[in-house]
């Protein structure tokens, strides 16, 4: 269903606001996150996110066009949806009606709820902002505070970086959209608490929260006050004088750049977009010096960037466990961890699974990949061989690339396969959409891709959603064979062993061949056994016979 987007409202005082630039062009798919444009207020530039999903189906208001707040300047719905009526005048009355829904909602909200007079014991002051704990994924039920951008006194800005938040699928960027002055934070880093609950309160600097937060039901707060009487004098912030790295910090306009890597936790602060070109261009985000607040770096930082030379960085120190002791480390299990044991558990649970085991020759594979990454600029894998044939296979075998619901048996028309990925704490899924479409060449860029972002933290919840099978592969590890869990709600799961030297037989001689193991997991609820072997037949063909896939 189409989603009418409208002029958001970026700062305080902003009435109107001027499109300076699309991200995104009619037909362009988007997700959520995506910036769609960057839009000119009364006091900057800023970055406007998308938080809809589907096609740009239409743009209201062309480069330089100046509209009022809360008037229509785009429209998101599925491709090809028909628009018209909402373009012809439903899009006001949608807009209207959107408007009334959430004054409704609101005035619900604000009114007493019986069954919990605790609400009525306190009344939020209007200098007073309250931060919840955000959802920042479709399966996301409680958060954990990774680390916090802003202390407790700190003046905040809209769109500065509050904290980072661990979900169950990443850590990602929690920026503020309210400004004044931190008052109080509700969960130490580390600690966890659900959606919605109290994560923070912003306001006038001074302002007593206490009230405010036992209405929560929260320990008694940490005012802006309350450290500079607790703390030693050590923690007080300490404003650096500036290194003189670059040439650029000695000129005059330089006085008001700060290091975009915050001085306590080494984080680096960056726009989304800045991120994007920076990772075009090949530019390290530890190098650059940024402009926006705080030292955030922002688009023009890296279009003007220039690259220094640098010292090298000091090697790590290596700390000796005790020796001759009984010892244990406790280490709080992450949200990822928690996420990974539920799907597992669940998996294990509901599945029936059986497997089958086969033997693949890898000598034609091993010369054909050769051939390929001799190619300028070709580089893929054997994993990726392994990936594109089961795109190939699954086609000719449908009832591989289904799901199970008590109802009903979901067959995918489309075949989006997701490649297993270890990282340092657990296991990811990311996922190559519409995977049969795209060559060899194509898998092995995006493949290699998103595992630099999983292993950086920065997949996005949409790259690791929509699978309809999975590749797991531990052959890099050594790892002759072994059996993959279900990653519901796929079917079934392929497991890659490494490629060995076995004595084979061929033309009814015994030779020395190169040999990989697979092994696939099968949910018997929906695939039976007979087909899974036939699947595996299939995919045998393609692996060893590469030429048959490239297109």
């Amino acid at each position: 269903m189409a989603e009418i987007i409208t002029m958001p409202r970026l700062s305080d005082t902003m009435t109107e606001g001027v499109v300076a630039e699309w991200l995104k062009k009619v037909g362009d798919k988007v997700e959520e996150g995506d910036i769609l444009a960057q839009i000119e207020t009364d006091k900057a530039t800023m970055e406007f996110e998308s938080f809809n999903e589907g096609y740009l189906l239409h743009i209201g208001l062309e480069v330089g066009q100046t509209a009022p707040v809360d008037s229509l300047i785009a429209i998101i719905g599925e491709e090809g949806e028909d628009i018209t009526a909402i373009l012809a005048g439903g899009g006001a009355a949608a807009a209207s009606a959107s408007e009334e829904a959430t004054t409704v909602a609101a005035e619900e909200a604000a009114a007493p709820v019986e069954e919990a007079p605790a609400a009525e014991a306190y009344v939020v002051p209007d200098n007073v902002s309250i931060v919840t704990m955000p959802r920042l994924s479709d399966t996301m039920t409680d958060g954990t505070v990774a680390s916090w951008l802003k202390k407790v006194g700190d003046v905040v800005a809209e769109g500065d970086i509050l904290a980072e938040i661990e979900t169950d699928k990443a850590t990602m960027e929690f920026e503020s959209f309210n400004e004044g002055t931190l008052l109080y934070v509700g969960l130490q880093e580390g600690e966890n608490a659900p959606v919605d609950s109290l994560l923070a309160i912003i306001g006038e600097a001074g302002t007593d929260v206490t009230a405010v937060v036992a209405g929560f039901g929260s320990a008694a707060p940490t005012t802006a006050e309350a450290p500079k009487k607790a703390e030693a004098p050590a923690s007080a912030p300490v404003k650096e004088a500036p290194k003189a790295t670059t040439t650029a910090s000695t000129t005059a306009t330089a006085t008001k750049k700060v290091s975009a890597i915050n001085s306590e936790n080494g984080r680096i602060i960056a726009s989304p977009l800045a991120k994007a070109l920076a990772e075009e261009k090949g530019i390290n985000l530890a190098k650059v010096i940024g402009t926006g607040e705080g030292g955030r770096i922002v688009k023009i930082d890296i279009e003007n960037y220039n690259p220094v030379v640098e010292a090298a960085p000091a090697a790590a120190t290596v700390v000796a466990a005790p020796v001759g002791e009984i010892s244990k480390t406790e280490v709080k299990n992450s949200q990822m961890r928690k996420a990974i044991v539920k799907a597992l558990d669940n998996s294990q649970t509901t599945a029936v699974n059986f497997t089958v085991t086969m033997d693949i020759d890898m000598d034609n594979a091993i010369a054909s990949r050769k051939v390929i990454n001799a190619i300028p600029d070709t580089k893929i894998s054997f994993n990726d061989l392994v990936v594109k044939a089961c795109a190939m296979a699954l086609k000719s075998h449908p009832q591989i690339n289904t799901e199970w619901t008590s109802e009903q048996t979901i067959y995918n028309n489309h075949i989006s396969i997701g490649v297993a990925v270890a990282i340092e704490d657990g296991l990811v899924v990311p996922v190559i959409p519409f995977t049969d479409t795209k060559s060899l060449t194509q898998i092995g860029a995006e493949v290699k891709e998103l595992a630099i972002k999983a292993k950086n933290k920065k997949l996005t919840p949409d790259e690791m959603s929509g699978s309809t099978f999975t590749v797991s592969n531990l052959g890099m590890f050594g790892v002759d064979h072994f059996t993959s869990i279900i990653n519901q709600p796929n079917s079934a799961i392929l497991s890659v062993g490494g490629i060995k030297q076995k004595p084979v037989v061929k033309n009814g001689e015994i030779a020395v061949g190169n040999v990989m193991t697979l092994t696939l997991a099968c949910d018997h609820r929906t695939i039976d056994g007979a087909v899974g072997a036939a699947f595996m037949n299939t995919l045998k063909q393609y692996i060893e016979n590469p030429v048959t896939m490239i297109a």
